[in-house]
């Protein structure tokens, strides 16, 4: 059976389960204040895109694009443990960056964290570089890593 990538509503309980389970993996690597999370109700407002990655209909990973005025944002990409190694992240990344692009985007940025070694690997895979802190984020926690990339 093939994985499916689409547009998700972070609410449906499968889904919600998801953030859930990343919402927990992030408090166990982090302290609070260095948890930047979208709850539920903002990843529903009509500036966010939310995805799912499906197979029959399990989730096998999440990932958002919060449309700000002048540039995209990735937001809570995450794969189940079980399903890791068949390039789901990448697939999501993918996915995030079409509907940037689409949204008539050309600047993508994110926030992750120094504890996240396959992430920032990834990110730099597909061509993320570093840069300084955006948005409302805190330029001075030490456990934030700032990216961003220019998209075609």
């Amino acid at each position: 059976m093939s994985i499916v990538i689409t547009i998700a509503d972070p609410a449906d309980p499968p889904v919600r389960a998801m953030v859930e389970a990343l919402d927990a993996y992030l408090a166990a690597l982090y302290p609070a204040e260095s948890n930047h999370l979208l709850d539920i109700e903002i990843m529903r407002q009509p500036q966010m895109r939310f995805f799912a990655a499906f197979e029959a209909e399990q989730v096998h990973a999440i990932g958002g694009c919060w449309l700000h005025a002048d540039y995209a944002e990735v937001k809570r990409v995450f794969v189940t443990p079980a399903a890791r190694g068949r390039g789901l992240a990448r697939r999501m990344m993918q996915r995030i960056e079409a509907e940037a692009i689409a949204s008539g985007h050309t600047v993508l940025r994110l926030e992750t964290g120094i504890h996240q070694p396959e992430s920032l690997g990834l990110y730099r895979s597909l061509g993320y570089a570093g840069r300084g802190a955006f948005g409302d984020y805190p330029a001075d926690d030490p456990n934030s890593v700032f990216m961003e990339k220019l998209l075609a």
